[in-house]
């Protein structure tokens, strides 16, 4: 038996989800990688790009069946204080960052949560929670390379 390919993404909220893959903020950027679904299901992703998956994109496998793509939990900081003093250095610093109403999220940085905590009196947290940061000025998800 081979194994099922998915060559593309697609947004249809109407399609019938036959799986989820949870994965990671960093495994969701990919061009050509082996998944394993929540259901133990491996499969190819052969994207012509390389792209950043969101919470929620559903890849399309070549047999007809839709895996939903979900934020896995993963180790970050819950940071929360003066908000946007907080969300400018972050930024400065390129972190990609989650807003959650009254605190941040990012990535577990021990040198960034230092800087926040020590320097910018900031309240930081260890926390595992899924991480969907907000997206680039120029299109939706993370900001990658694009022509101007």
């Amino acid at each position: 038996m081979t194994q099922p390919v998915a060559h593309h993404v697609t947004h249809d909220h109407s399609a019938q989800v036959s799986d989820t893959c949870a994965l990671t903020y960093d495994a969701r950027l990919m061009r050509r990688k082996v998944l394993t679904s929540d259901g133990g299901t491996s499969f190819l992703v052969d994207l012509e790009h390389t792209t950043s998956l969101n919470d929620g994109d559903l890849l399309v496998l070549d047999d007809g069946r839709f895996v939903r793509v979900t934020a896995a939990k993963e180790p970050l900081f819950r940071v929360s204080g003066d908000m946007a003093r907080l969300a400018w250095h972050i930024g400065n610093r390129h972190m990609p960052c989650q807003f959650a109403g009254d605190h941040l999220l990012i990535l577990r940085d021990p040198v960034i949560g230092h800087m926040l905590k020590d320097h910018l009196g900031a309240e930081v947290t260890e926390v595992d929670a899924p991480f969907v940061p907000e997206g680039g000025a120029y299109g939706h998800g993370r900001t990658l390379p694009h022509a101007h």
